[in-house]
């Protein structure tokens, strides 16, 4: 049997340990507030096809507000030696061109004056050509679908991708209702409510290089991964993706954004560094401008999956959304309908199916659920895309 001849070593330890815990503090960094907020840059000039920048301005980290749009601007695009192609404000902060067809034997930068007199211009550039992209696969895996793209130059002209993609499925709601309120009353629904589609677009940053390989060929590239439960996958998923070819140094860039906001969080990931962009203050070069205007074609490919070619194990999560409950209407055989205006009245609740007493057949009540478990549109459109 051990026996402990100085328990008063175990005992001093204790209270050490005890006296250590409630030593630490919690640490809370100061971020310096700016009072300066800085120009924000988002876009690039499409040599075939529409081009779109978004203009805004940098908040502070501690800010509630969300990013402002810079708004009535003039934004236009110049070519080296030629006229200026106007950009309209389509809503506030985002400007779009026509339909462009621009000289790919000829340089191309952007140009803003903004509402306040101050002007900005990007670095002239050449187009590049971007290449077609070969195929967009998927495989299901243990934690959901996955999405590649693949792609190649024969020339060996691009070695430097960027893609965006675009996401629009079509679901249900969790529970069907063919009843609505009316006027004091329970009618027929006239409007489907259960079958919508919705549309997201990307926000991560997704580039590849193939500099370093004896081809310019990008295999199997994990472009995003739909989770198994996702309601994406209710009925019939696409996905359409974007590709682009970057200059070496708006690739780098891209790569610096996106060690500054994707890969921070641990010891081993790397240190935020300053982003320099192509984009300068006339008046003071030394401003700092967030972004990166680059010029180049854009090729797209859609897929689409449907939800009987996926795994059958496979659940949608419809989140909080539980068993329909009972809303039993006294003396509504008499057409008192005040129960039906409590609860069906403000929207909160919407009617499933009726109740009807065991007895003699009478309406006694409506079975009903949350507008969120009933109301598709809450999460999305039910008009259907043009693509679908």
């Amino acid at each position: 049997m051990f026996r402990l001849k100085r328990p008063w070593i175990v005992l001093y330890s204790y209270f050490l340990l005890l006296a250590l815990s409630n030593c630490v503090d919690p640490f809370d960094p100061q971020v310096k507030n700016i009072p300066q907020s800085f120009l924000v840059v988002d876009g690039f000039i499409n040599a075939q096809g529409v081009t779109t920048i978004k203009l805004s301005r940098t908040v502070n980290l501690s800010a509630d507000s969300i990013a402002p749009p810079e708004s009535n601007a003039t934004v236009y695009i110049e070519e080296e030696d030629g006229a200026p192609i106007y950009l309209a404000e389509q809503q506030a902060g985002t400007y779009t061109s026509g339909s462009l067809n621009l000289n790919f034997l000829k340089n191309y930068r952007l140009h803003l004056k903004l509402a306040s007199g101050k002007e900005y211009t990007s670095d002239y550039t050449l187009i590049k050509t971007t290449p077609p992209i070969d195929e967009v696969t998927w495989e299901s895996k243990s934690n959901g679908l996955q999405i590649y793209v693949n792609s190649h130059d024969a020339s060996k002209a691009t070695q430097y991708y960027h893609w965006q993609y675009e996401e629009t499925w079509e679901y249900t709601a969790a529970y069907q209702s063919p009843l609505e309120y009316s006027n004091g009353t329970i009618i027929s629904r006239k409007e489907d409510i259960y079958r919508c589609w919705n549309t997201q677009l990307s926000n991560a940053i997704r580039i590849a290089s193939t500099a370093r390989l004896s081809q310019d060929v990008v295999s199997n590239y994990p472009l995003v991964i739909v989770p198994s439960n996702s309601i994406k996958l209710g009925v019939r998923y696409s996905i359409l993706v974007k590709q682009y070819a970057l200059s070496p140094e708006e690739y780098l860039y891209y790569e610096m954004l996106q060690k500054n906001t994707e890969n921070i969080g641990s010891l081993f990931d790397p240190l935020p560094t300053q982003l320099t962009g192509n984009i300068h203050a006339v008046a003071d070069p030394t401003e700092p401008v967030i972004g990166f205007v680059g010029a180049y074609s854009e090729t797209q490919k859609r897929i689409f999956v449907n939800h009987d070619e996926l795994p059958k194990t496979w659940d949608i999560d419809y989140e909080s959304c539980v068993a329909p409950d009972s809303i039993v209407i006294d003396n509504l055989f008499y057409r008192n309908l005040a129960e039906v205006e409590n609860h069906f009245s403000t929207g909160i609740y919407l009617p499933l199916t009726p109740i009807f007493s065991k007895g003699i057949p009478r309406l006694i009540g409506y079975t009903a659920t949350a507008a969120g478990c009933a109301d598709c549109r809450l999460k999305g459109t039910n008009v259907k895309p043009d693509f679908w």
